[in-house]
C-alpha cells in the first residue's frame, strides 16, 4: 500500500534536573557543593533510507517520543545524555514544519534535526562563587521542542508515465521492467503509483506510472491530481495515447484533454519535455487514425507501440535513454523543484504582558517561560533567584505600569503567581 502523506507529532527529550549536593567526607576540609548537572534531552532527527518507499508505518505510530535526559547525582556527575530518536523515512520526502517546507531529504543517509532536546539543569556546585560558597539552588531540565510535522512523499523517478486511464500505461511498464502492477480492461485499475526500474543494455532508469487523469481532475474528478506531484521531480514525461480513443472520443481530443489539465495544475511541469507515445497499434483500424493523429500533434518525433506485443517498444526505449543522458535546462522561472524558505531571525522581546477577559496578566516569551519552566519553586534559594531575574528583567515595573496590585494574579505558562511589590 503507497500512503505519501502523514502526519507525526514529534516530542524531543527533556533535560534532566540538576543536583543539590555538598560533600560530607570527614576529615575533608572546605567540602563545598558538588551536585551535578542533569544530561541533555534526545533529539529527534529524520534520515533518508533507500530501502522504504512509502510511509506506511508512520501512518500506524503518529507520536514519536526521545528519551529525557537523567539527573545528575552527587560528586559532579553528570546526567546521561537522552539517546537521540532517527526516524527513517523514504528518499524524496518533504518535510513541512509550521507550514514551511523544511526540508527534502534525497540522499541515503541524509539527516535532518528537527526537534532538538532540552538541556540539562544546573547543579548546585555551578552556582558557586567566591562569595556565595554553599548555594542550595539547582536548576530543572528544560522541556524538549515540539513540533506536528507533515511529510509528504515524491517518489523519485527519471521518468513519468502519464494518459488517460486504460491507455497501457501499466501495461508497457510490466513490459520493460520487473513491476507487476495490476492491469485489467476497465479504467481505473491502477489506484496509486507504480515503480519500476528499467535496465535497457546497460542504462538504468526509474519509471513511475501515475494513475489515469480524466477531464476535471483539476476540480477533484476521478483520481484528481493525487499522485501527480510525483512527477514533478522527473527528467521527462512519457504521454501515453490510446489510439482506439477513451470513450467515445478521438485520440487527439484525449491528448488535448491531458495537456489542459496539466496545464491547469502546473505550468512548468506542462513545460517538462515529453515524449508522445501512440499505444494499441495491434489493433484493426489504427493506421488510418495514426495518419490522422500525425496532422494535428505539433511533435517532433511520434512513437507508435503495443504494450502488449512489443513492437516499437524498443525504439521508446532507446529514445528514453538518449534524452536522460542529455542536460535538461530549465529557465528560473521555469524551475521545478520547490526551494526551501531562506530562514529568517526576528529580534522577539524577552517578555509580553496582556491581560485576559478573567482580569488575570497573561505574561509570555521564550526566555521568561524558560526560566519559569526551570527553577525548582520547592526551593526558597531557587525562587529568590527566579524572582531577582524577572526583576531585573523589568517584569514588575512592566506590571506596576499596567495597574497590577498586590494580590492579583499572574500566569506564565502553566504556573500562576499572586502578585506583591
Amino acid at each position: 500500500m503507497l500512503i505519501d502523506k502523514v502526519s507525526v507529532f514529534l516530542a524531543a527529550g527533556r533535560g534532566g534536573d540538576g543536583c543539590i549536593s555538598f560533600r560530607r567526607e570527614k576529615h575533608v576540609p572546605y567540602g563545598g557543593p558538588n551536585g551535578g548537572n542533569g544530561g541533555k534531552g534526545g533529539d529527534i532527527y529524520f534520515e533518508g533510507d533507500p530501502h522504504k518507499s512509502t510511509l506506511l508505518d508512520l501512518s500506524y505510530k503518529q507520536k514519536f517520543e526521545a528519551p529525557n535526559g537523567e539527573k545528575g547525582s552527587a560528586n559532579n556527575k553528570f546526567g546521561r545524555y537522552g539517546k537521540d530518536l532517527v526516524i527513517k523515512i523514504p528518499l524524496g520526502t518533504l518535510i513541512f514544519k509550521n507550514g514551511e517546507l523544511f526540508a527534502d531529504l534525497k540522499a541515503a543517509g541524509e539527516k535532518i534535526l528537527v526537534v532538538k532536546g532540552g538541556r540539562g539543569g544546573r547543579g548546585n556546585s555551578s552556582f558557586k562563587t567566591g562569595k556565595y560558597t554553599a548555594p542550595r539552588i539547582a536548576e530543572k531540565g528544560e522541556p524538549g521542542e515540539t513540533s506536528e510535522v507533515n511529510l509528504e512523499l515524491r517518489l523519485i523517478a527519471d521518468v513519468g508515465f502519464i494518459g488517460l486511464p486504460n491507455a497501457g500505461k501499466s501495461t508497457l511498464l510490466s513490459q520493460i521492467s520487473a513491476a507487476k502492477p495490476k492491469i485489467a480492461d476497465y479504467p481505473f485499475t491502477t489506484l496509486a503509483p507504480n515503480l519500476g526500474v528499467v535496465n535497457y543494455k546497460g542504462e538504468c532508469f526509474v519509471v513511475a506510472d501515475i494513475p489515469g487523469i480524466i477531464e476535471g481532475a483539476h476540480d477533484g474528478k476521478g483520481l484528481g491530481f493525487e499522485f501527480l506531484r510525483h512527477v514533478k521531480q522527473t527528467k521527462l514525461l512519457v504521454h501515453m495515447i490510446d489510439v482506439s480513443g477513451f470513450e467515445g472520443e478521438a485520440p487527439y481530443e484525449n491528448y488535448k484533454i491531458i495537456n489542459n489539465e496539466l496545464k491547469n495544475y502546473s505550468k512548468n511541469l506542462f513545460k517538462k519535455y515529453t515524449i508522445v507515445v501512440l499505444n494499441k497499434i495491434d489493433l484493426s483500424g489504427t493506421q488510418l487514425r495514426i495518419k490522422n493523429l500525425k496532422k494535428h500533434l505539433r511533435v517532433r518525433k511520434l512513437f507508435p507501440i503495443s504494450a502488449v506485443t512489443g513492437q516499437g517498444v524498443e525504439a521508446l526505449l532507446k529514445e528514453i535513454v538518449k534524452i536522460l543522458k542529455k542536460p535538461i535546462s530549465y529557465s528560473s522561472e521555469d524551475e521545478i523543484k520547490e526551494t526551501i524558505p531562506v530562514k529568517k531571525y526576528i529580534y522577539e522581546s524577552e517578555f509580553e504582558v496582556e491581560m485576559n477577559e478573567n482580569g488575570v496578566y497573561v505574561v509570555t516569551g521564550t526566555k521568561v517561560k524558560t526560566l519559569t519552566e526551570m527553577t525548582k519553586f520547592g526551593e526558597d534559594e531557587a525562587l529568590r533567584r527566579y524572582q531577582n531575574i524577572l526583576k531585573k528583567m523589568g517584569l514588575e515595573a512592566k506590571l506596576e505600569k499596567m495597574g497590577a496590585k498586590t494580590g492579583d494574579c499572574v500566569k506564565i505558562g502553566k504556573f500562576e503567581f499572586v502578585f506583591e511589590k
